[in-house]
């Protein structure tokens, strides 16, 4: 082959010309598919953000009620320590909630729970405080505009009265301390809550069959689905000796072994595990407005990993009979006080299991402990211990 003046013509080059450009358009076609991947990754991502954002009820009215009365509160701590009130609500309304009796447009907090965090995640203790403790309940705003006169009287009235922000100034007023934030829950929450684990592990001395708990379950070991649970903290004649204590000290013993779960089980580190949790949390929970949002819950939630089980700690406020009633309680004093400083002070507290309280004096050699102990447990130990 030859050139118009008759000379020899250059080789033509390799085939390879269209090559290149198909490879740069597949190149270009690869990137912008990883990118709608990415995009739609981050889009997906956002929905579930804003759904799970969007489930969590947010107690406005209590908020604004404190504030009214905040010259009165405990000051607020200076160290990170965060003092979180949980309520159980025993409320009939509500989807699914009818079935445990008639709504009579009241409800009760059979089950209140003070949660100290303590600063830098190094424990957290969770007081119970029985329903029937007497205790003086301020006076409060009730839903129709009224208000109550302060009166002495047993402690789940306050939240009958006046709700979440009557049950706070009731706790201050009690303990000292001041309540940063609280949760409330009811059945259909808990319920909820305990399904999304895939149930929670508890053993049974006796067989149970509760009507007023809607509880029939056989002795032994077995794990129970977020009905059975229900039943299971809320039965009191039918397990043990029908006592409110004895029921106290089984919710705490139950919460104990879902923080557990919740924890050995990996759900904080697994998507496919914590999108459910987080999902029934987000719906089972009305929050003060510091903690309405996925993020704050998430935050707590991780604060709570980090926390070994053995030091989730659960016990309940000293108390004795009350003197004039004995289907009520009293303080039992200085221990009640002693734990209100610890915490208030965000000072350790010693929790130890019953049995290792004999009941005898110390050895009067021995040097007094710089840190009060108190009757309980903690996380490690499960239902089944």
């Amino acid at each position: 082959m030859t050139d118009r003046a008759g000379t020899p013509a250059d080789p033509d080059p390799p085939a390879t010309g269209g090559e290149e450009p198909r490879r740069r358009h597949w190149l270009r076609w690869t990137a912008l598919g990883c990118a709608v991947v990415v995009l739609a990754a981050a889009g997906v991502g956002w929905w579930f953000y804003r759904k799970l954002d969007d489930n969590i009820t947010t107690d406005t009215t209590a908020a604004a009620e404190l504030e009214k009365y905040e010259k009165e509160r405990p000051p607020a701590g200076t160290s990170a320590a965060r003092n979180i009130l949980l309520i159980g609500s025993d409320t009939r309304a509500g989807e699914g909630n009818r079935k445990y009796g008639r709504d009579q447009g009241t409800q009760r907090s059979d089950t209140t729970i003070l949660l100290h965090l303590a600063a830098g995640k190094s424990s957290a203790t969770a007081v119970s405080l029985p329903r029937d403790l007497m205790v003086t309940i301020p006076s409060c705003r009730k839903p129709d505009g009224t208000r109550t006169r302060e009166q002495f009287a047993q402690f789940n009235w306050a939240f009958e009265f006046g709700g979440t922000a009557c049950t706070i100034r009731t706790v201050e007023k009690l303990t000292g301390i001041r309540v940063d934030h609280h949760m409330v829950i009811d059945f259909r929450g808990f319920k909820k809550m305990v399904d999304a684990v895939d149930g929670v592990e508890v053993c049974l001395k006796e067989p149970v069959n509760d009507r007023d708990a809607k509880l029939k379950l056989p002795a032994g070991r077995q794990t129970l689905n977020g009905e059975q649970a229900l039943g299971f903290v809320r039965a009191r004649k039918s397990i043990g000796n029908g006592s409110d204590t004895e029921r106290m000290d089984r919710q705490q013993q139950f919460l104990g072994a879902l923080v557990n779960k919740v924890q050995s089980d990996g759900v904080l580190l697994n998507p496919t595990k914590l999108y459910p949790v987080l999902d029934a949390a987000t719906k089972a929970v009305t929050t003060d407005p510091g903690l309405d949002s996925l993020r704050d819950l998430y935050d707590l939630a991780r604060n709570m990993r980090s926390i070994p089980t053995e030091k989730v700690q659960f016990l309940t406020v000293p108390r004795r009979s009350y003197r004039y009633d004995a289907n009520r309680d009293e303080l039992v004093q200085p221990a009640a006080s002693d734990l209100f400083k610890q915490l208030r002070e965000d000072r350790p507290v010693l929790v130890t299991p019953e049995k290792e309280n004999d009941g005898k004096p110390d050895d009067p050699g021995s040097p007094p402990s710089a840190t009060p102990t108190f009757t309980g447990r903690n996380a490690a130990e499960g239902v089944c211990e």
